[in-house]
């Protein structure tokens, strides 16, 4: 090996171990479900991938800095319950997960009540709400759906949701008008400030 191979891989592995502290307390231990990208200042992972991050690649997606949460970090987080009735029945069902506000400051999400947060799910669909309706309509990121953790290919694992029977303009619509601005399969929130 060349002196000056060696002494920079040197440097780079001693700079390195004296980052990794800081960098694993805040890294995810299991599969990411839900990244966060635009403007954070937790990140907690590198740039976009496109050999790695297929299917953002395949929806035109791309970041310099991420906050990947997987499902140990989701569920750590101080959980809400909703009890909506869902249009895929008619049927009140228990919700439960985190604020959708809380998740994005763990991610370090410059939050003005005018910030866009475009939520995306795994099929593409993506809906854009303002920090101001997040709040306004607690919007979770539901884990569990009637006490068991939803499942790939139903509506989760991942659903970004709120209570449409308490929120008067949308108690008021049918059924199925109330949910257009909640993707399950939720696996991408984009803070737009």
């Amino acid at each position: 090996m060349k002196k000056r191979q060696f002494l920079g891989t040197a440097t780079l592995a001693g700079l390195s171990a004296a980052l990794l502290p800081a960098r694993a307390a805040t890294a995810v231990s299991g599969p990411a479900l839900l990244t966060v990208t635009g403007a954070i200042t937790q990140a907690n992972r590198g740039p976009f991938d496109p050999v790695k991050d297929q299917m953002m690649h395949k929806q035109k997606l791309s970041f310099d800095k991420a906050h990947a949460f997987d499902y140990a970090a989701l569920t750590a987080l101080p959980a809400v319950t909703i009890k909506p009735t869902l249009e895929y029945d008619g049927k009140p069902h228990t919700l439960r997960g985190p604020l959708l506000l809380d998740v994005m400051k763990a991610a370090g999400a410059q939050l003005g009540d005018n910030t866009k947060l475009v939520l995306r799910a795994i099929d593409g669909y993506a809906a854009s709400i303002t920090v101001a309706q997040a709040r306004a309509q607690r919007y979770i990121v539901a884990t569990h759906l009637d006490g068991a953790p939803m499942p790939l290919g139903g509506l989760g694992p991942l659903w970004a949701v709120y209570d449409a029977d308490k929120v008067p303009e949308m108690a008021s619509k049918p059924l199925s008008d109330r949910y257009g601005l909640c993707p399950w399969g939720l696996y991408h929130v984009d803070v737009q400030a």
